[in-house]
């Protein structure tokens, strides 16, 4: 299992609060002021579906890739609804260049799996002593696809492609990225909605969880009172990432506890899910009177944001806005590169049904900026031993240019705007 920052952050929240006077705020909070502000999400449906396929075989034709083989996760959901967890049991679909999708399942779980499946499709099992690839290879044969190129999404197991090779040996492996990316990286209005409910969600529940942090907090209390909040609010909470002081000199924090006093600075990085759709967005916080370091690294920050959505223009290299990021913190004399003081990460990141998606804003990254694509805009400074300010919004490309999930803060004495 990787280790990543929402399964961090998710172990953290689900550690029991002790409720002792002083947090009975974060412990139990009081939720009665905030409400479901999700009612009028509009999910996913069969006709976006249908076009997503459509969008996916046009792709298969112009780079000569016959088939799709797609396992669980969230190019799962894309394309067919199905949610669905990993196991040694495989359960694949195959989209093909021409016709309905297959589904193939293993027997017992047919039924389970169709409460899910969204999408018109062909299913075929195979039971505990068959194997699943030969199923795939079975509906390849009788589609007339199994001498042409079968592309492998890009976090599908090893084991799924090179069982399938030796059982479909004249058929030649390759990357999907050309297909699942090219889908994908480009959301529809309908996509773009939900990421804006899931970010309207997030800043609820900053504004709510924000007066209630108190003195003698845990990192822990902060994360879980925003969970909370969020939950009341309509979302899913995906992390509820809280740094003190020292801690939030490092982007994913530390293992040494801290807890909030007056003056302290707060790093939150939180994130939900709408109908499946993330927001993540940052804020840093000052409990009191901001040091005149902590406020010149603040603003020093908030320019960066400014930058990078100034130089995220149609057309230009994805890794060119992070190329102007860095280049005025040299001026500012961090880094250089990612040497810190500085900016120790990537600018941002794209973002969809995954927090994190291809591709990134990134030095050296070529992909052209266009219309629908989703990124975070999240420019940190950090300063070892002593703290680190981030401060992240989403935005998407329109014909016009970038266009914020969320408005940045504008200063320090008023970080939620």
């Amino acid at each position: 299992m990787i280790l990543t920052r929402r399964r961090l952050v998710r172990a953290a929240a689900a550690l029991p609060l002790l409720a002792t006077p002083g947090l009975l705020r974060a412990a139990d909070p009081d939720l009665s002021a905030l409400r479901d502000i999700t009612g009028d999400a509009v999910p996913i449906g069969p006709e976006e579906r249908a076009r997503r396929l459509a969008r996916a075989q046009a792709l298969m034709r112009a780079h000569g890739i016959g088939a799709v083989l797609v396992e669980p996760g969230s190019s799962l959901v894309y394309f067919t609804g199905i949610r669905w967890g990993r196991s040694e049991r495989a359960l694949l679909a195959v989209l093909p260049v021409e016709g309905q999708p297959c589904i193939v399942s293993p027997f017992f779980e047919e039924p389970r799996m169709r409460e899910t499946l969204a999408v018109p499709a062909e299913v075929r099992v195979w039971q505990e002593d068959e194997d699943p690839l030969a199923v795939v290879a079975g509906f390849l044969k009788d589609r007339k696809l199994a001498g042409r190129p079968v592309g492998i999404e890009e976090t599908v197991r090893f084991f799924i492609p090179d069982t399938l090779a030796r059982d479909l040996p004249a058929s030649k492996l390759v990357s999907a990225n050309p297909v699942v990316r090219g889908c994908r990286m480009i959301k529809t209005p309908a996509e773009i909605a939900l990421m804006q409910k899931a970010t309207d969600v997030t800043i609820a529940a900053y504004r709510w969880t924000w007066e209630r942090v108190e003195a003698g907090m845990s990192q822990a209390d902060i994360g879980a009172l925003m969970s909370a909040a969020t939950r009341k609010l309509g979302g899913s909470p995906e992390f509820s990432m809280a740094l003190i002081g020292e801690s939030a000199a490092y982007p994913h924090g530390s293992r040494k506890p801290q807890k909030m006093t007056d003056g302290a600075l707060l790093l939150m990085d939180c994130g939900c899910t709408v109908q499946d759709y993330q927001s993540d967005v940052s804020r840093t916080f000052v409990k009191g009177s901001a040091s005149a370091e902590v406020r010149k690294v603040w603003d020093q920050v908030r320019q960066g944001q400014q930058v990078a959505f100034a130089a995220a223009r149609l057309g230009a290299p994805a890794g060119s806005v992070d190329d102007a990021v860095r280049a005025q913190y040299e001026r500012w004399g961090y880094g250089p590169r990612y040497a810190l003081p500085g900016l120790s990460h990537r600018t941002g990141h794209g973002i969809g049904l995954d927090g994190h998606e291809p591709v990134n804003l990134v030095h050296g990254e070529t992909t052209r900026l266009a219309p629908g694509m989703c990124f975070s805009n999240e420019p940190g400074i950090y300063l070892p031993g002593k703290f680190g300010v981030r401060l992240e919004d989403c935005f998407h490309m329109t014909e016009a240019g970038p266009k914020w999930f969320s408005e940045p803060p504008r200063s320090i004495d008023a970080p939620l705007g």
